[in-house]
């Protein structure tokens, strides 16, 4: 048994630790029951659930979920196209998420695939100081697919992208 200032008090019968967590006015709880004996402490168990639940809270907040954003080509796109959906590519890759980048082709383009790779070796060529190629560009029907993930090292946190924000104002 442990008291509720974190002493050993000694192996107690369960009558007796009761009595005393009682005369504490506090709660008897198990901490380890696999254990022989089974160690019990002396506590405010309401007031140990509440600060379990907000380091549950801090440790979710700090947390970063990492999200597969996508970005559709075309075969015929224009250079500016290209230039403003590759930035919002580099932008998700920054903000540490994952993207898959596709080329769907229509009609008669599906006898252009080739010009889907090129569009997609420029992508990964372009975007490899800040990100690897989690999977290599490949036809899925009518779709190219291919997926970059984020260099860790590279990856802007929070501040770092408000604070570039409010350099660009």
């Amino acid at each position: 048994m442990i008291g509720p200032d974190g002493e050993q008090i000694g192996i107690l019968p369960i009558n007796e630790a009761r009595q005393r967590a009682n005369d504490y006015g506090l709660d008897l709880v198990e901490v380890s029951p696999n254990s022989k004996p089974p160690v019990c402490r002396i506590m405010d168990f309401g007031k140990y659930q509440y600060e379990q639940s907000k380091k549950a809270k801090l440790a979710k907040k700090k947390q970063h979920v990492v999200q597969m954003k996508e970005m559709r080509y075309r075969p015929k796109i224009d250079e500016h196209d290209y230039r403003f959906k590759t930035n919002h590519v580099r932008e998700f890759l920054e903000g540490g998420n994952k993207v898959r980048v596709f080329v769907r082709f229509a009609g008669r383009e599906m006898a252009y695939t080739e010009q889907g790779k090129i569009i997609m070796d420029r992508i990964s060529k372009e975007l490899s100081d800040i990100a690897t190629v989690g999977q290599e560009a490949k036809m899925e029907g009518r779709r190219m697919t291919m997926i970059l993930n984020p260099i860790a090292t590279k990856v802007k946190t929070k501040d770092q992208r408000s604070q570039d924000a409010e350099d660009e104002d």
